[in-house]
């Protein structure tokens, strides 16, 4: 067994119950500590105590407790997971549903922006990083003093962007771990009947953002089969743009969900009349997101202790419908996101095939240097590296660089409270509107975040 330290921040989000189950699968990893650490102390209790249970019931052998200081939960850490949503500590069980996020959308809406999800690009995704940069800052700054070796897992959105930022002005080494890719190539492996593991694939791109640029299987160069099955099918629904701009471009997109796919595209700030107007049937994707421009509402609810009360009690009992599986099965390289098997390959030093987010550093040629890249990686004792692949072809080229220059703008103003790079950022978007009108919504959405942006002053 090898007894770690592993400290997961955020830690009243609902992601964790998840990774909680992936740790329970693998016995070499038991004797660790877990600590759980949230602005919310409470939430970080209750997610401590589930954890508690869930090890129980599992015979997993984890030492777990809840820390209220920062600096006790990552002293002397080997591994820090984060979930942080980019919304304080407001009464919330996720951050779609919170006044911040609820604001990002609105005020893009005023402006002729119809945002769906907003945790990756276009203005709320933007809005998402600033407010969620400092709090990541903060942490890694005290991670510096009291665990600089320490191996930082983000599975915070938007992911490139805060890993571009972590990477930029700190000294901590941080990987960012998402679902996208593996959901993609099981969507491929669907529709050409084919086991998940017996397809080989090759993809370029950055986070919710990728195409496959190869695909075989036992050898056989199947690309051509994929493509013609998907240029022949009905999409579902939820995939229908994907499905157009794959056979457009040339190049299957890995992920399919048209919610995350049309926010990369200048499509959002063309929509007239309003959020009923969405093609695709996305309209049903943003309200599911938590913005329903029918029921617009920009006052922020008043914190109370009945409101708390609701709100914990409602906490608890999503904490308690855990389904908790008789035998968990490790998450594979392809299945799941592999936050266990990742920890315990590079807390051995035993290399093994990952997905992550991570720089470049020459993995794609033609790509910059520093742009944070999701790719195949293999970890080592320190940590992972990108493998090698293929120039990205030249159309995708042209629609990365463009994406890698907005992350590089935001995780700056994120950083240093620059409002001219958060205006260059929102006219570089493809989502980019009229300059007389993107400087009063900037204004907007940076007043409506103003208790969470210490660093615009």
């Amino acid at each position: 067994m090898i007894e770690k330290k592993i400290v997961c921040l955020g830690a009243g989000s609902l992601y964790f119950p998840h990774a909680l189950i992936d740790l329970a699968s693998l016995r070499d990893l038991e004797g660790s500590e877990i600590v759980f650490y949230d602005l919310d102390a409470e939430k970080a209790q209750l997610m401590a105590e589930l954890a508690s249970r869930l090890f129980g019931r599992l015979g997993a052998n984890y030492r777990v407790r809840a820390a209220k200081r920062l600096a006790d939960a990552v002293d002397g850490a080997d591994f820090a997971v984060s979930s942080i949503g980019g919304s304080g500590a407001e009464i919330t069980p996720n951050v779609y549903g919170s006044y911040y996020s609820h604001m990002d959308k609105h005020i893009s809406a005023k402006y002729g922006v119809q945002q769906l999800i907003g945790d990756t690009c276009g203005p709320a995704g933007m809005m998402m990083a600033l407010r969620s940069i400092p709090a990541h800052i903060k942490i890694c700054r005290e991670m510096e003093k009291r665990c600089p070796r320490v191996i930082f897992i983000s599975h915070s959105n938007p992911m490139a962007v805060l890993c571009r930022a972590i990477r930029k002005y700190t000294a901590i080494s941080v990987i960012g771990l998402c679902h996208g890719v593996q959901e993609g190539i099981a969507s491929a492996a669907k529709v050409l009947n084919m086991p998940i593991e017996q397809l080989e694939c090759s993809w370029v791109g950055t986070n919710h953002y990728y195409w496959f640029t190869a695909l075989r299987h036992n050898g056989r160069d199947v690309y051509n089969e994929l493509m013609k099955k998907m240029a022949r099918s009905n999409p579902p629904q939820g995939h229908i743009l994907s499905t157009e701009l794959s056979r457009i471009y040339g190049y299957q997109i890995v992920y399919p969900a048209d919610d995350h796919i049309i926010e990369f595209y200048p499509f959002l700030s063309q929509v007239q009349g309003g959020q009923e107007k969405l093609p695709y049937g996305l309209a049903g994707a943003a309200k599911a997101h938590g913005y329903d421009e029918k029921k617009s509402q920009t006052a922020r609810r008043a914190s109370s202790s009945r409101l708390r009360r609701k709100f914990i009690a409602q906490y608890k009992k999503i904490l308690d419908e855990t389904k908790i599986p008789e035998k968990p099965a490790p998450s594979s390289a392809l299945r799941g996101e592999g936050l266990a098997r990742m920890i315990s390959a590079i807390a051995s030093g035993k290399r093994e095939l990952c997905i992550a987010n991570v720089a470049n550093q020459g993995a794609v040629a033609n790509l910059p240097f520093n742009a944070e890249i999701e790719t195949e990686v293999v970890t080592d004792s320190t940590g992972v590296k990108p493998i090698v692949q293929k120039e990205a072809p030249l159309i995708l080229k042209g629609m990365l660089e463009k994406r890698f220059v907005w992350q590089e703008l935001v995780a700056d103003a994120g950083v240093k409270g620059d409002r001219q790079a958060a205006l260059q950022a929102l006219m570089v978007d493809e989502m980019a509107i009229w300059p007389n009108k993107a400087k009063p919504m900037l204004d907007e959405l940076l007043h409506a975040s103003r208790d969470l942006l210490p660093q615009f002053g």
